[in-house]
């Protein structure tokens, strides 16, 4: 009976706050403290309580109305923190004020007027060390509420341990307190694991939604590959003026890494007991992804490297965090912690759903992105460990599980570009062997008509692991033979004007296959046989332009693609094109890898056709990396106003150039060879063929080895757009209980109800 009292004061709060014609004054506590007072609100009664059309009215009509309550309900978060919540009274009302701030600050960001609101200067609030009579040196509201909810993140009896005996700690105890000693769990810089305590867990995950609302404004900013202005929120919170900026990065992570949703295994656990460390799990690492997210310029970094002070204004201290952790203890713990949670959605038992599933296995695939691309170090410790199994099992799995799903497409293509990072290092190609048959057959030539916009980084991915792979399987060589096929089909290669560079791309790959993995590839040898080759070859050729009417059947649609788990969220963006994604780098004759000096100035197709000999040393791709037009948009040019046309100088600039000389050296020599021994032996079984092709050689026969060269990830501001956008997308899906930004004009993506 009491908590619906308490409800219906609260909503006759909100009532008078929507109705009132004149403004309420700040001193007026006993009517705002209403909004407050009554702790029984829960987070899910905040959103009920208090519909998004009141908000709405409120900020057109009552605008004053809406800054107090803000600025009050900051306040009392401040006197919270300050005071330690020494009482149970005072907890209840700093949550109550979280949740509040939690429900309005959406719609605080997504009007442009209101937009800049918490940035505004609170008077006689000084910055720390700047004179308080100095207007220059007032203090904006959002810094006073990310500072607030930080000291509460470590305060003592309410989201962490006390370390005194006694009673409760004083104010005095509170601001002195050394957060690195209250570490929310063991694992880097930290060896000390506290026990659990779900009451702390629920009051982390409370203030961590609340952060992470303060983050979002950039969901609200129209997307732009040129927007290089950084978030605010972060970029303050994750500055030195947070003195628990060291201690918070290291809670999250270790709270992530150290997440076993299996526990014990005792069968049904998860229906018989709350796991409320899930959601603290949860909101960790969507708080990390955000927070570690940087502008065009950002790179991975090297801890050795001292960076400069307008670097240090760039790179947020979790970022910095985040390069500079070197051991391998550390590394393995981090290692260990993701490829358990990746795995998880794999486990099967005997008995039906019996082991829980974690749904947050997007947001962990960006988060071993950003560890991989910030520190190189860690890269390296992924490649030389034998867990990176345990790492790239679960993202074929998800690539081969989602790739029909528009619903889940994101999930692909960050999956992708996963690949393409590793695939940049040399070490790679040794575990990708293992799972060779599984992504060539499922996922590179049976993937669905929605992975054509990730055509060339699969590719890519294949170039770039061809010269390590030592044996491929029948069922691989056949079909990458089959798509070499369909890729050098007449109407294919003049359906645009970049088609064309698929077929150089699995040339590539066959010309490191034969030449330096020649004794272990003898299925695929046995593969490209003439009666396999000359239909291709004939394809290639004998192309002419101009190309068939009948249109490419796996055209791109127009719009962009469809992300989705509960709603079908539209990006605004298309990701990149392998020009912009990659940078060339030749592999030594020691091993080294030596970066590849790209073209000055623009070339033509036409310049193209001088760069692509296979024994020349130099990149069959070069047009691609250098044209000004996007490889993107041969998905779309057959929508386009002015359909491109192909014509026979454009074909002959790049069919003569084809780099064949390998491949038809290879059947010059052994055709004749197995067509004798077949004769001789009267042959008609296939194994006979393949040991002789097993033990054979082509040692001296064979052009010249081309250099290895690999395409290695680079960052752009297109890229960091994709990702913001992805990442944001995720983080809006995943956030429905409550739905915080539902029914708000988010501006980034677009949402669509199905």
């Amino acid at each position: 009976m009491g908590n619906s009292d308490s409800k219906l004061n609260f909503r006759k709060a909100v009532i008078q706050l929507t109705t009132k014609t004149q403004p309420v004054e700040a001193t007026d506590d006993a009517f705002w403290d209403q909004f407050w007072a009554d702790t029984a609100t829960s987070v899910q009664d905040m959103f009920a309580l208090v519909p998004s059309a009141e908000i709405r009215a409120v900020r057109e009509e009552s605008p004053s109305n809406l800054a107090t309550l803000c600025y009050k309900a900051v306040e009392k978060l401040v006197q919270a923190a300050d005071s330690g919540c020494a009482s149970v009274k005072e907890q209840q009302i700093a949550l109550s004020c979280s949740r509040l701030l939690t429900r309005i600050l959406p719609y605080i960001f997504e009007d442009p007027d209101w937009r800049g609101f918490f940035w505004s200067t609170v008077p006689g609030a000084g910055r720390a060390g700047v004179d308080e009579g100095d207007d220059d040196g007032a203090r904006p509201l959002a810094e006073f509420l990310l500072l607030a909810v930080a000291d509460l993140l470590f305060c003592p009896n309410f989201t962490v341990q006390t370390h005194q005996r006694g009673g409760p700690e004083t104010a005095e105890d509170v601001q002195s307190v050394d957060s690195c000693e209250h570490i929310w769990e063991a694992g880097v810089g930290f060896a000390q694991s506290p026990p659990l305590n779900y009451i702390y867990d629920l009051n982390r995950a409370e203030l961590l939604k609340l952060l992470l609302t303060c983050f979002s404004e950039a969901m609200y900013l129209s997307p732009s590959p040129d927007q290089s202005v950084p978030n605010p929120w972060v970029s303050f919170f994750c500055s030195a003026h947070n003195r628990h900026a060291l201690p918070l990065f290291t809670s999250l992570l270790n709270v992530v890494c150290a997440y076993d949703p299996v526990g014990y295994g005792i069968p049904y656990n998860h229906l018989l007991f709350s796991d409320y460390r899930e959601s603290l799990v949860e909101h960790a690492v969507h708080i990390l992804i955000v927070t570690l997210e940087t502008d065009a310029a950002g790179h991975a970094l090297d801890p050795s490297d001292s960076p400069s002070a307008s670097d240090e204004q760039e790179i947020t201290l979790f970022v910095n965090y985040l390069s500079r952790i070197h051991r391998e203890e550390d590394f393995s713990f981090i290692l260990k912690g993701l490829a358990r949670l990746l795995t998880n959605p794999l486990t099967q038992t005997y008995l039906p759903n019996s082991t829980k599933k974690i749904q947050f296995n997007q947001e962990l695939l960006v988060l071993f992105w950003k560890l991989c691309d910030f520190n190189k170090k860690f890269l390296f410790f992924v490649l030389k460990s034998s867990d990176v199994l345990d790492i790239l099992v679960p993202i074929l799995y998800y690539l081969n599980d989602a790739r029909a799903d528009q619903a889940r497409v994101g999930l692909v293509h960050i999956g992708v570009f996963i690949l393409l990072l590793l695939s940049g290092e040399r070490n790679f190609g040794a575990h990708m062997l293992t799972c060779s048959s599984l992504f060539f057959h499922k996922i590179v030539t049976n993937g669905h008509q929605r992975l054509q916009p990730l055509f060339d980084c699969l590719l890519t991915v294949v170039v770039n692991v061809s010269p390590y792979l030592k044996s491929l399987s029948m069922v691989a060589a056949n079909k990458l033979l089959h798509l070499l096929e369909a890729f050098s089909t007449p109407w294919f290669l003049f359906s645009t004007s970049q088609n064309h560079h698929l077929v150089f791309f699995l040339l590539e790959a066959f010309n490191n296959l034969i030449q330096y993995q020649f004794d272990g590839n003898y299925n695929l040898v046995y593969a490209i046989n003439p009666r396999h080759c000359s239909g291709r070859r004939g394809h290639l050729r004998a192309c002419r332009a101009p190309a068939p009417r009948r249109p490419f059947p796996w055209r791109a649609p127009a719009r962009p693609y469809l992300l989705s788990l509960e709603h079908s969220k539209r990006a605004s963006l298309p990701h990149p094109g392998i020009d912009k994604l990659t940078e060339k780098s030749q592999v030594s004759e020691d091993g080294t890898m030596i970066s590849v000096q790209q073209a000055d100035s623009p070339q033509t197709p036409s310049d193209h056709a001088s760069d692509t000999e296979s024994n020349s040393g130099k990149d069959p791709e070069d047009g691609l990396h250098t044209e000004t037009e996007s490889p993107r948009k041969r998905l779309s040019s057959t929508s386009s106003a002015t359909p491109w046309v192909a014509t026979p100088e454009w074909v002959l600039s790049w069919k003569v150039k084809l780099p064949l000389q390998t491949i038809m050296r290879l059947l010059q020599v052994l055709v004749p060879q197995v067509e004798k021994i077949c004769i001789d032996k009267g042959l008609t079984d296939e194994t006979e063929i393949l040991k002789f092709l097993q033990h054979g050689t082509l040692v001296g026969l064979l052009p010249v080895p081309h250099p290895i060269l690999i395409r290695k990830y680079q960052a752009n501001a297109g890229t960091s757009m994709w990702f913001r956008t992805y990442m944001w997308g995720v983080v809006y899906l995943r956030n429905v209980d409550p739905p915080i930004w539902y029914d708000t004009d988010v501006r980034l993506f677009e949402i669509q109800r199905v």
